[in-house]
């Protein structure tokens, strides 16, 4: 389960942000998440409380934003969205697409007193 290693890679980004502005506790964290990331959310939220736990994150909400899969199809020369790897051009039925967005995942926002 790489969820765990993602979420603890979050908490270390919280934990710094934390520092830099002299604060005590994260209210919540806003996680944009591609749907062609390869991670879960609902695995995500779980290892994310999980990952928490005696932190400055303890108790803090988990906003997770999906993003959709969009890919370039060479072939009709459109931009589609797309829900998985391999998924064929919903426009012109072509396999030749070539991903632009939706393996992203960044943490977009924190709230913190």
């Amino acid at each position: 389960m790489h969820e765990m290693a993602i979420c603890m890679g979050i908490i270390q980004i919280v934990e710094e942000k934390v520092r830099e502005r002299s604060s005590s506790r994260v209210r919540s964290v806003c996680l944009e998440l591609g749907t062609l990331s390869h991670a879960a959310p609902e695995a995500i939220r779980f290892c994310f409380a999980v990952a928490a736990m005696r932190t400055v994150a303890e108790g803090a909400a988990l906003n997770i934003v999906e993003l959709p899969g969009v890919a370039w199809c060479m072939s009709c020369s459109k931009s589609v969205e797309i829900a998985r790897r391999g998924d064929c051009c919903p426009c012109c039925g072509s396999y030749q697409l070539q991903v632009t967005a939706g393996e992203q995942m960044r943490v977009k926002a924190l709230e913190i007193d």
